[in-house]
């Protein structure tokens, strides 16, 4: 009798995992839509584009992509949780739409329950930048220089609560690095007033800080990547003053939670033989990005990580608390 229980129990445990096996195997039929929670242009974008054609060749299918920009990247993502999760649509997500804007700006969904990690493309990093005639000239010393006049060191980003900001309290929080921060509506303008002399020091995405150091105009002070940058190699990391620092950006590629796993380790294969396609990753250098191909365990291991580290220091700072 247990015998037959176990047959019986068996033979619908493979009838229930066929229609999966099926769709797997006749996974793609149809185009695929990646969705980019950001205007045309924005470097999610343009890696979503990148990467696309490659799965195209990959798989067989066009890979379409779609913008859906607002709302700290909110508005795209919300789009994708109404999308069947049958591995025809993808969102190209971002540390900060993934691990940062959710804790943030209060949603009707848990990005965490709505998604699951198809693949990380690639890791990214920040550059802190100073005006050329601030004095101090290397991460140690301007710690340092920071503890001495506290309240005196003024440090522009993006805004606040985005991924600049954060990484520089984290900054703080690991050696008690005394600023006071200037948000600005956007890293183009902080650019700008450092390079005038208005604000002493800002960070902001290491490419677009390559031309103006390399110019003299900004004078390079850390990187937040794991190695010197192929760029500007002169500028150290981070982690050389502070070995336990880690403040990467990334980006990669989500599916609707459900999406089978079939499905999904197929288009992960995709997505890393894509990555190593050599004009894909030439252009990734020019970007300075880092190629991170992995498995999608991987992925959510560095996803799930990112999430509870930032809104951590997000809550410390009652970002996640409604103004008034």
């Amino acid at each position: 009798m247990n015998k037959l229980i176990l047959a019986v129990l068996a033979g619908a445990l493979c009838a229930a995992a066929l229609p999966s096996v099926g769709a797997a195997q006749a996974y793609p039929d149809k185009p695929i839509r990646v969705i980019v929670p950001y205007p045309p242009g924005d470097l999610a974008d343009i890696i979503a584009r990148l990467i696309g054609p490659k799965v195209t060749e990959q798989l067989g299918q066009p890979v379409v992509v779609e913008n859906r920009p607002g709302a700290s990247g909110m508005v795209g993502l919300q789009n994708a949780t109404q999308a069947a999760a049958d591995g025809y649509t993808l969102v190209l997500g971002q540390m900060g739409s993934m691990a940062v804007a959710p804790i943030i700006n209060k949603q009707p969904f848990d990005v965490r329950d709505a998604f699951v990690p198809v693949a990380m493309a690639y890791t990214n990093y920040l550059m802190l930048v100073s005006h050329p005639d601030f004095p101090a000239k290397t991460l140690p010393d301007l710690i340092a220089y920071s503890k001495a006049n506290p309240g005196k060191v003024s440090l522009a980003t993006n805004g606040e609560g985005g991924f600049p900001h954060l990484a520089v309290e984290l900054l703080k929080r690991q050696t008690g690095f005394s600023f006071t921060h200037i948000p600005y509506k956007g890293s183009n303008q902080s650019v700008t007033d450092v390079i005038g002399g208005q604000v002493p020091l800002t960070i902001s995405g290491a490419s677009s800080m390559n031309p103006h150091v390399k110019a003299g105009r900004l004078h390079g002070i850390a990187i937040t990547a794991r190695e010197r940058s192929r760029i500007t190699p002169e500028v150290p990391t981070f982690k050389e003053a502070v070995p336990d620092y880690d403040a990467l950006g990334w980006f990669g590629f989500f599916a609707p939670k459900g999406t089978p796993d079939a499905i999904i380790s197929r288009l992960n294969i995709a997505v890393n033989a894509a990555l190593k396609m050599p004009d894909v990753a030439q252009r990734a250098a020019t970007l300075e990005l880092d190629t991170s191909p992995g498995s999608p365990q991987y992925f959510g291991v560095v996803w799930r990580r990112d999430y509870d580290k930032w809104g951590s220091i997000i809550r410390d700072l009652k970002l996640d608390t409604p103004k008034p």
